[in-house]
């Protein structure tokens, strides 16, 4: 069944153009995407079966599903299964910009900045912010790239960029693919170990934030 088959007050197409994005449900927007059906399924109905492989209440799930898993539901062939993995990498890359001028006040402002960007990831990542004095951004640096060697994470990784460009500030920020933003025991240690080289390398350890599913914590500020 195609989407002009479908009742005009069922349309996804046309409840999105009078109602708005938010009004449609996963399935509705991911109808849009896919948009036909096959002769014994609805476009929605599609969407709905590719719903079912979701194991939580996220839809960060999409993220992690391959082109060759969304062909495994009947309607969906390899054009389609590519053109909803692209859909569901550009949601994965759509974050607020890094503002050469942003300036750090609380770690909101950081989890604001990075938690589009890291909150999918499937792997734990590290991320270095490099502050002027004044709290303002001048980079940010990827320090680590999943493993089971992230809690060993060595200080010279942290802070080579830092000593490079002279940053006296720095923030040092990881996800948790869990979802989960609770810091671990590891994520302690390891944070004091990088405090104390900060002490003495003369670099100011400003916060440790670690990122979840739409939410975060500081190990260092309460704010």
């Amino acid at each position: 069944m195609k989407m002009k088959e479908i009742p005009s007050s069922e349309r996804p197409y046309e409840k999105l153009e009078f109602y708005g994005a938010e009004k449609l449900s996963n399935a509705e927007l991911l109808a849009i995407i896919i948009k036909t059906g096959t002769k014994d399924k609805t476009v929605v109905m599609i969407a709905q079966e590719i719903l079912k492989l979701q194991s939580g209440k996220s839809l960060r799930f999409l993220q992690d599903l391959s082109i060759e898993d969304f062909m495994q539901i009947k309607g969906i062939g390899k054009i389609k299964a590519i053109q909803l993995k692209a859909v569901a990498e550009l949601t994965k890359r759509v974050g607020q910009p890094i503002d050469s001028k942003f300036k750090i006040k609380t770690a909101k402002d950081v989890a604001d900045l990075l938690m589009a960007e890291m909150k999918y990831e499937k792997r734990e990542i590290a991320k270095v912010l490099l502050l002027n004095s004044k709290n303002i951004i001048q980079k940010v640096v990827d320090i680590s790239l999943g493993g089971t060697n992230f809690a060993y994470l060595e200080p010279k990784d942290v802070f080579t960029e830092a000593i490079k460009v002279g940053a006296p500030k720095i923030i040092l920020v990881h996800n948790h693919p869990s979802g989960d933003a609770k810091p671990s025991k590891s994520d302690f240690a390891l944070t004091e170990r990088i405090y104390d080289a900060a002490q003495i390398l003369g670099v100011d350890l400003l916060d440790h934030i670690v990122i979840g599913d739409e939410t975060y914590e500081s190990i260092l500020r309460k704010d």
